[in-house]
């Protein structure tokens, strides 16, 4: 058996013999000095020690729209209404998403920052190996991918989910007689997901094209929505909007019941980190997706700020609204009640789903490559395979049909219990924001200590690290990264709470427990298995 290689500095590659024989393309130009990060994207990722092997079909518009059409706030926001309704009221959804938005935005400036520095599909896992102490950097490079291998199969089954579910609450609206079960959902979600595989694999070439159109039909529908929502729809006063907080979940204060709430606002944010991941097939990538993710955060903001701040003014009797079925989303009847009838608030919903239907298709695509590219660094069982990429379509297609295969698996379970499902979706919360977290803190604690130098040739820091284009300079970076990081401790605390108290075994937020389990199974995994063949990212070009 072939010795692995140790994990090198990230600036000093040698050559790595273990490249799948499927890859067959051209390795990157030698000749690159390690700060010319920007000559070219091939270049770039030959200095990061790997091959350029995926298609770069994606330019700033086709990956701004791949960017909103993940985190599609304004129209998540409504999935998540009830949520927030119950623990923070009216007044609380709309300062805990200023809090939220501020916080994201703080979040993805600094991921902005490491994805310029290395603009690779592992992201997160890859970052933390270069920025890690040499003692540890191993074991938390290969804990920080499985937690964002981990969050994005989450994202994706709670968007399959979303979207079946929405379908069945369409049929529930219009259809009074219709008896409506959680089997239903599932094969609903199921459809979802196979027609999202079918997108990947079969249509692939039109993609990013179909992104950039997504981006416009997200912008268009947020008008086509908000228009008649707010001209038709009965409104509420200002006061009850902006002044009346809820608890709803029965907590010992409303403060401890407005963080509660707000975990279902940060579920809206969520995908942002999907460009990331898409990374190789960008081109320009460490400009485009630094630059594509922030503004993609901003137009989701302001997009999603004026949706709630519409919802809210409309909502009417609130306590209808938090007793509401989950097969029937509340925003559904405020749709019907503004359009003035169950066809015209179906009209509406209609641009809710195909929008839920593009979030999911691109979550698939984002979580696909993520898996794909930990693999191809020998981080999960039968990386073999999933690393390997399809010579005719330059897609990671066992990587795509896995993914698809887990979420499928992972819908069964809201058969059983749609509350043991709803703990399985907060785990996209739990999941990534661990691993933004690990990241963004070494990120932290290495420009404190000046380990990272200027992006010329001639200013590496301590470890040879170089900033990108684009980074938040002195003082400013520093503090925008203290932010993110409370920001994310705190969000990860209280993704693990339940929605209602005092809680009993059926009102049980387990994610906790699911969470806790991945983890240990990844530890035992490495230390049983991983740890003979998971180095950190393999080099596989060399850069002299």
């Amino acid at each position: 058996m072939e010795k692995m290689p140790e994990l090198r500095d990230f600036q000093s590659p040698i050559r790595d013999d273990i490249v799948h024989p499927d890859v067959g393309l051209k390795a990157a130009s030698s000749s690159v000095e390690p700060g010319d990060a920007y000559d070219g994207d091939e270049d770039q990722l030959a200095r990061l020690g790997k091959k350029q092997v995926l298609k770069r079909n994606f330019a700033f518009w086709s990956t701004l729209g791949f960017s909103c059409a993940l985190m599609i706030t304004w129209e998540g926001l409504l999935s998540v209404l009830t949520t927030g309704l119950s623990n923070g009221g009216p007044a609380g959804l709309v300062y805990g998403f200023i809090i939220v938005w501020i916080g994201t935005l703080s979040i993805f400036t600094t991921m902005g920052e490491l994805v310029s520095m290395a603009p690779t599909a592992g992201g997160q896992y890859h970052w933390v190996a270069m920025l890690a102490p040499k003692s540890s950097r191993k074991i938390l490079s290969y804990i920080t991918g499985w937690l964002t291998v981990l969050g994005w199969q989450a994202l994706i089954t709670a968007a399959s989910f979303l979207t079946g579910t929405s379908i069945q609450g369409v049929i529930i609206l219009t259809s009074p007689s219709y008896n409506p079960k959680s089997w239903h959902g599932t094969l609903l979600a199921w459809a979802v997901v196979i027609c999202g595989l079918g997108i990947n694999t079969l249509v692939s070439s039109v993609l990013a094209k179909m992104e950039a159109t997504i981006l416009i039909l997200h912008i268009v529908g947020f008008v086509a929505i908000l228009i008649p929502l707010v001209y038709l729809a009965p409104h509420s006063p200002p006061e009850k909007v902006f002044t009346v907080f809820m608890n709803a979940g029965g907590w010992p204060t409303q403060g401890l019941s407005f963080f509660v709430g707000i975990v279902g606002l940060v579920f809206a944010f969520l995908g942002t980190d999907g460009a990331i991941h898409m990374s190789e097939e960008v081109r320009n990538a460490a400009i485009v997706v630094p630059h594509s993710m922030i503004l993609g955060v901003l137009i989701n903001g302001v997009l999603g700020f004026g949706m709630l701040v519409a919802l809210v003014f409309c909502l009417g009797d609130i306590d209808k609204i938090i007793s509401t079925p989950p097969t029937q989303y509340p925003f559904m009847a405020i749709f019907a009640q503004a359009a003035g009838s169950t066809s015209g608030g179906s009209g509406m919903v209609a641009v809710i789903l195909f929008m839920f239907f593009c979030a999911t298709t691109t979550a698939l695509a984002s979580s696909s490559r993520m898996m794909w590219s930990f693999a191809r660094d020998r981080g999960l069982p039968f990386s073999d395979y999933l690393s390997r990429i399809n010579r005719r379509t330059l897609l990671p297609l066992y990587a795509i049909f896995l993914t698809t295969l887990i979420t499928c698996l992972l819908a069964l379970i809201n058969i059983g219990s749609s509350v043991a499902f709803n703990d399985v979706i907060s785990l996209t919360v739990s999941g990534l924001y661990s691993s933004y977290l690990i990241c963004c803190a070494l990120l932290l604690w290495r420009r404190c200590t000046g380990a990272i130098g200027g992006s010329s040739r001639n200013a590496a820091g301590k470890l040879g690290l170089r900033w990108g284009p684009f980074r938040v300079p002195g003082l400013w970076g520093i503090a925008n990264n203290v932010v993110a990081c409370l920001f994310m401790v705190l969000i990860i605390f209280f993704s693990f709470w339940p929605p209602v108290t005092p809680t009993t075994a059926v009102s049980m937020n387990y994610s906790v427990l699911v969470f806790g389990a991945a983890i240990l199974f990844s530890i035992a995994y490495y230390f049983t298995v991983a740890h003979k063949t998971y180095v950190g990212p393999l080099i596989e070009v060399e850069v002299r």
